[in-house]
Formats: structure tokens, sequence, C-alpha cells
């Protein structure tokens, strides 16, 4: 049986190697997490928005095409099966259709990867992707009228009508059961990043809050209500208490201003605290932790000794 100081060096020697693995995954796995979400909305972009629409655009142009299409027409080239209108040669296909040689030839000429199809339709939608949705074309193209569709949406938002149909649409989502929850929470993220009315914070306090010998982060919103403030008789604080990890939404109180402890980092540190569920501190009260002793801290690690 070995003996128990055995098993306390094999620890001891075992925890460098476990604290570098440690550091090497918070490097590591920040940049990967990025590069993940980002390819991500990327791919979810694509799939349901770029597609779709690609698609629609496709068969919009293929339709408004389409009366170059011919039937009936004289074959003048068996081998080839040609015919000719007014001096334009045509290309006949399987389905009994003749569309236009140049139209036939531009498909041919990049059917490497796919066959060629084989009916009117197929051959124009091929050609269409081949001439006018070319990638380097058609993603500029698609993004400025995705711009301007936005702007246009924006400024109709501002007028009566917009803000009429806004309501009704947001009151038809009310009524269904389960889109309700997932499109209130999302609208509230879309207000809190994107709405131009967003509070305007000056400074981070602590407060005692839910109760006293509990603290938490505040965001100093304005200099409190006149009737609170005569009413405590005693200088008041407005704060906006959110919560974690989702700081968009909380709660907005009234404090009294001595009771308000302010708190040396900025505001993004806080928000940053409160996301990761305080996870991550703020760099100074790390900084005051690593050099404190005896207090367990994961990223304050201990180096690696190297013999």
């Amino acid at each position: 049986m070995p003996h128990p100081d055995s098993q306390v060096i094999d620890v001891k020697k075992a925890h460098p190697f476990r604290s570098a693995v440690i550091r090497g995954l918070g490097v590591l796995i920040p940049p990967l997490l990025t590069v993940v979400i980002l390819l991500w909305v990327i791919n979810t972009t694509r799939i349901y928005l770029l597609e779709p629409v690609n698609t629609g655009v496709r068969e919009a142009i293929a339709w408004c095409l389409s009366g170059q299409i011919r039937e009936g027409l004289t074959i003048t080239d068996e081998t080839r099966q040609i015919g000719i209108v007014n001096g334009i040669p045509y290309q006949g296909l399987p389905d009994g259709r003749f569309v236009p040689l140049s139209v036939y030839e531009r498909v041919q000429n990049h059917a490497d990867s796919e066959p060629i199809p084989h009916t009117a339709k197929g051959i124009y939608l091929r050609y269409v992707e081949l001439t006018y949705l070319q990638p380097h074309y058609a993603i500029p193209c698609f993004l400025a009228i995705f711009i301007l569709l936005v702007y246009l949406l924006g400024k109709l938002m501002a007028a009566g009508i917009g803000g009429f149909l806004g309501d009704r649409f947001e009151l038809a989502i009310q009524r269904l059961p389960l889109v309700r929850s997932v499109y209130k929470a999302v609208k509230q993220v879309c207000d809190f990043f994107l709405s131009e009315k967003q509070i305007q914070f000056t400074r981070v306090v602590a407060v005692e809050f839910p109760r006293p010998g509990m603290w938490s982060i505040a965001f100093v919103t304005s200099e409190g209500l006149s009737d609170i403030r005569a009413a405590a008789n005693d200088a008041v604080l407005g704060v906006f208490i959110p919560s974690s990890p989702m700081p968009m939404s909380g709660y907005a109180l009234t404090v009294l201003k001595r009771e308000a402890v302010d708190l040396d980092i900025t505001i993004e540190e806080a928000i940053q605290y409160l996301v990761s569920c305080g996870l991550v501190m703020p760099q100074k009260d790390l900084q005051r932790l690593k050099a404190t002793e005896n207090i367990p801290v994961i990223e304050a690690a201990p180096p690696v000794q190297e013999e």
C-alpha cells in the first residue's frame, strides 16, 4: 500500500501541468468561440437569407426572360437540333422547346461540374445564375438593397402609419403563446443595443439589493426624483440594477446617495462582469487578488516552475 505522502507528491507534480493546460485553454477558447460564432452567423445568414433571396431573384429574372422561349420551330439542322427565327438560331431541347443558341452555349460552356438541364426553364435558371448572379456582383448588390430596405423601413416606422402598423404587428405577436416569449427576449436585446434612446449611465456603484448585506452592481442614471428626495429629506440617486447574464433587463430604483458605494471600474467592465455571471473580473480587482496571498483565483494560476 503506497504511503499517503506519495499521493500528495503526485498531486503537487501534476499541478504545474494542469495549470499550464488551464492557461492554454484560457488563451485558445476565446478566439475559437469567436470564430465559431462568426461562422454560425455567416452560415445562418447565407442559408436563411441570401439563398432564399437568390432563389427568388433567379426565378424572377428567368421568368422575365422566358418570353424568348419558342415552340414548334422548324429544325434546319437535324444534327444539332437548330431552328431559325428571324435570323436568330435556337437550340432544341428534349422537352420540345427552343431557347436562343447563345443562351444554350453559355450554359454549355460552364457544364463541367453540373449536367446541362433538359428543360427550357432549367436552361434559363442556370443562365441567370451564370450571367446575373455571380457572387462578386450579387453579394454587393444584395447588401446595397438590404441597407436601402432597412433605411426605408426606418423612415416608415418614424412616420405615423409606420408606428401604427408596428404596434398592430406586436399586438398580433403577443397573442402567439410560444412566439411572444422569443420575440420579447429578442426585442429587448435589440432595443438595448440599437435604440437611439439608450440609458446614459454616468458611473458604476454598488447598492444593498435585494436586502441589506447583499450587494448588487448598479448604474447611476440620474439624481433621482424630486418628490422622493423631499420625502427622504436626503440626497438620492436614480440607479438601474441590471440582471445577470442579460444586463438589458433589470430594476430602476431610487436609493439614498450616501448608501451607494462608488466602484472604481468602467461601465464596460461592469457589463462584462454581469454577462459572465461574475467570472470576468475587472482588471484592477484581478491584479489586487493576484497580489494578495491565500485568496484562490482561477485566473491567477501559479506559473509553471522550470527546473
